[in-house]
Formats: structure tokens, sequence, C-alpha cells
């Protein structure tokens, strides 16, 4: 990512409009905004499965699965990202078009690039939100799932799932699905 903000910093809602009539995307941190990049093939064909997938599970539901072009919305922090894919069941974020404030699952698809923020800086900002329930790493790599899940105590715990058990589980959403799926077309180099 790239600052472009110049020496003062930028209000919410002057980033929230400017956003609207840009070409390509842009995260929001503390007044300063930063360029994304692209993503690989295999980044893409994830995320479009986990979001096929999500989909289709809670069809009929009050939940909303977002992908990649949605903001989250982290009001304590003053900050937004846009999360690979974002599910939310609160009806609070049907208020508005541009950001979701209570996201009730959140998935990062790992990239070269992004992978110690995603991991370190990001996830640290996103237990912000207090709606967030699991926080989801999908590897690029190989075929790997990190689950971490916010416990009674508020504690984040860590689940890893591989392709020798094939399944995983996210309970936010009360979703059993399969690495298979997930993985389906990707070539990993």
């Amino acid at each position: 990512m790239i600052a472009l903000s110049e020496s003062s910093p930028v209000k919410p809602e002057d980033y929230i409009e400017w956003e609207q009539d840009q070409d390509i995307k842009h995260e929001y941190r503390d007044g300063e905004i930063y360029a994304m990049a692209g993503a690989s093939d295999a980044h893409v064909t994830i995320t479009g499965n986990i979001f096929a997938l999500l989909r289709n599970h809670v069809r009929g539901s009050n939940c909303r699965v977002y992908i990649s072009d949605m903001k989250a919305r982290l009001e304590k922090l003053n900050r937004f990202y846009y999360p690979d894919v974002l599910v939310t069941c609160d009806p609070r974020d049907q208020e508005n078009n541009y950001y979701k404030c209570y996201p009730k699952l959140i998935i990062e698809v790992l990239s070269d690039s992004t992978e110690a923020f995603d991991r370190g800086d990001k996830f640290i900002d996103y237990q912000s939100l207090e709606s967030l329930e699991e926080y989801v790493l999908i590897n690029t790599k190989q075929q790997r799932i990190e689950c971490f899940r916010k416990n009674n105590q508020g504690l984040w715990v860590l689940e890893v799932y591989h392709p020798e058990g094939n399944n995983f589980r996210l309970i936010s959403i009360n979703l059993q699905g399969s690495l298979t799926d997930i993985y389906e077309d990707v070539r990993f180099k």
C-alpha cells in the first residue's frame, strides 16, 4: 500500500465521499489514505470460492456476505479496511451503502504483500470490533485455513485446518465446509 494523504489528515467523511469516485480502492488509517494493490489468480479464485460458499449458506437469513469492495469501518480506531470477505447479520449495517460497522466474520486471503499486516496490526485493529466473532486467514501457497475465534473470556483462540482433515468450521455462521471447495481451481506456484 502507498500513502496518498497530504500533510494534513483527511476526515473520515471526506474519505468516504472521495473514495466513491476513485477507480482503485484505498484504505484509511488515522487520516491517511493508502492505495491498494491488485491480487493474484489464486487470491481472486479463493475469494470467489469462499464468497459463493458463504452466500449460498446464509441465503434466506438476515445475514449478508460482502466481497472485496465493501469497507469495514472501525470507528473506535478511525480506520476503514477492505476485507476480502465480510459477513454481517446486524440490521444496523443495512443503514449504510458504503461501509459496514458490525461484522461477525471477516476473512482475509493472504498475499505476499499483505500477509504480515493481515496477521499483525490489521488483526489487532479488527479486534476493536465488538461484533466480530471470527477472523479467518486463508493461505494462497498451500491448503491451510487459520481461524481465530473469540471465546467467552474475550480471548482469540486459533484453530488451523489442513488438507488431512479436509473440513473446516465457521462457528459464527454455523457452517462446516471443505478445503476442496475453497481451493477449487487454484494452482499453487
